[in-house]
């Protein structure tokens, strides 16, 4: 019993990580996304939202995702005032799992 506690308290860190995959998230469907962006990057091929409310994107079909920590995406127009952040909507459909993860 002892030693099944260890194994579950020593899985819960990497539990904690599963989402946050290096370079996306993997998966069997597409995913959608609705936002706001001030295109303070440029144009930006797709994303996803992450964990906290992060935006994930990326600049190319191949590129690796960056998250976007500065709020230049949003989930609401925000008062920045007429066309400062202005609607996007897309999807993308992950990766089949590889395996590779940070934590």
């Amino acid at each position: 019993m002892k030693r099944a506690w260890i194994a579950l308290l020593t899985a819960l860190p990497l539990a904690a990580c599963a989402g946050d995959y290096y370079g996306g998230p993997y998966g069997s469907g597409p995913i959608a996304y609705d936002g706001f962006y001030d295109d303070y990057y440029g144009p930006i091929h797709d994303g996803y939202w992450g964990d906290g409310g992060v935006f994930y994107y990326r600049r190319h079909q191949n590129g690796r995702f960056v998250a976007d920590r500065s709020g230049h995406f949003r989930h609401d127009a925000g008062s920045g005032g007429p066309g400062h952040f202005h609607p996007m909507h897309g999807n993308f459909t992950p990766p089949p799992q590889r395996g590779h993860h940070r934590h």
